[in-house]
């Protein structure tokens, strides 16, 4: 067994940018593979962190109704909640909401004592590590070129040379499609890349969150909406917005690719997406150039926050599948070819569900071996 991948270390991208939520479940619809994968993930990953002493909080997390239009989709996140088998959601009062964040401000609530945090950074190293003890091989610096059947087997090309293998599962995340093509999987979507970006309380003013702070999101969209989080390193993120981004693995807003930008721009769900969603758009653009503006969007779940109370944070970038008729692919996405395990489409609550996501792609492929495609 090999790990084959293209930076220098594990984990250099969607991991070790991400907030570090354990997430519960409660967004994704019953029945949903993105559902299943998340709950069982979630488990097995507290599981993990306990046998391996890898520090983790279940801090819960509270999420917010400002206006009485956002009280439906709230309603919906506990019905979906409890159709995924959370236990302990609790619907909360304004004053119920003041009890647990004293420092927020909503109509209703629910708390959601399952999600938690942790350094996925660490998760990521330990699993390399036990890869490694059990006998694989983990090919750092080796950025894929190409994939090739032959005799049974796949040839996978690298810049460091090429390695045969029986069984090729593509995890390749915000390239995960170029490798797919590779296989000349005929696929109807494209990785557009969308930058999250954060600022992070004063130390002065972390104890303005007790745990994590969400409002309720908009169900037009697969993103969460600024929130507060908590590190298990310590301090307080707040975001992220949702931006297009220039490069796939473009973390600042000075990053550009002339070959990405034209790739999506060429991509016929992207106007499609961009004529459905340009009011969206810009008011994620403004969060991104105004300060002032990501205030006001962060004050709609604590009003006393003030400007000065916030300093720049990082960011991360989400690897969203986007459909040629120009959907935001909401749930999780895998294609097949003969040897091969495409894994296209995995955002957020993936870090959460990786355990699940192995197990699921060796209980559903790797074990069947009527499977024909794998022959």
């Amino acid at each position: 067994m090999a790990v084959v991948e293209k930076e220098s270390v594990v984990g250099s991208h969607q991991t070790n940018h991400n907030s570090g939520v354990i997430h519960s479940g409660i967004y994704y619809k019953p029945g949903s593979l993105k559902a299943k994968l998340c709950v069982e993930g979630a488990d097995a990953l507290l599981r993990f962190c306990e046998e391996y002493a890898i520090p983790y909080d279940l801090c819960g997390k509270v999420i917010v109704a400002t206006d009485e239009s956002e009280l439906p989709q709230l309603d919906e996140l506990f019905r979906r909640g409890k159709g995924n088998g959370l236990t302990g959601l609790q619907m909360l009062t304004a004053e119920g909401i003041r009890e647990l964040e004293p420092h927020a401000s909503g109509i209703r609530g629910i708390r959601v004592p399952s999600t938690g945090i942790v350094n996925y950074g660490k998760v990521a190293e330990k699993y390399a590590e036990l890869i490694v003890a059990r006998g694989g091989a983990l090919c750092l610096s080796h950025a894929v070129t190409g994939l090739k059947r032959s005799g049974g087997n796949t040839i996978v090309e690298t810049t460091q040379g090429a390695i045969e293998a029986s069984l090729v599962i593509n995890c390749a995340g915000l390239q995960s499609d170029h490798v797919s093509r590779m296989a000349k999987v005929d696929l109807d979507l494209m990785i557009v890349p969308f930058r999250g970006e954060y600022y992070e309380l004063t130390p002065d003013k972390s104890h303005f969150v007790r745990g994590l702070l969400y409002p309720v999101p908009d169900p037009q969209f697969p993103f969460l909406g600024v929130h507060f989080t908590r590190r298990i390193e310590g301090g307080v993120e707040a975001g992220p917005n949702a931006v297009l981004a220039f490069k796939r693995e473009g973390y600042s807003k000075s990053s550009f690719d002339l070959k990405d930008v034209l790739e999506y721009a060429t991509f016929p769900g992207f106007w499609k997406m961009a004529a459905k969603h340009w009011q969206m758009s810009v008011g994620e653009y403004h969060r991104s150039w105004s300060k002032a503006a990501f205030v006001r969007a962060l004050q709609r779940l604590m009003p006393e926050l003030t400007s000065d109370d916030l300093v720049p944070g990082g960011s991360g970038i989400r690897a969203q599948a986007l459909s040629v008729d120009g959907r935001l692919i909401d749930d999780f996405h895998f294609a097949y070819t003969p040897g091969m395990v495409h894994v296209c489409n995995v955002p957020s609550p993936a870090a959460t569900a990786s355990l699940a996501i192995g197990k699921y792609i060796v209980d559903t492929v790797v074990n069947r071996v009527e499977a024909s495609w794998l022959h």
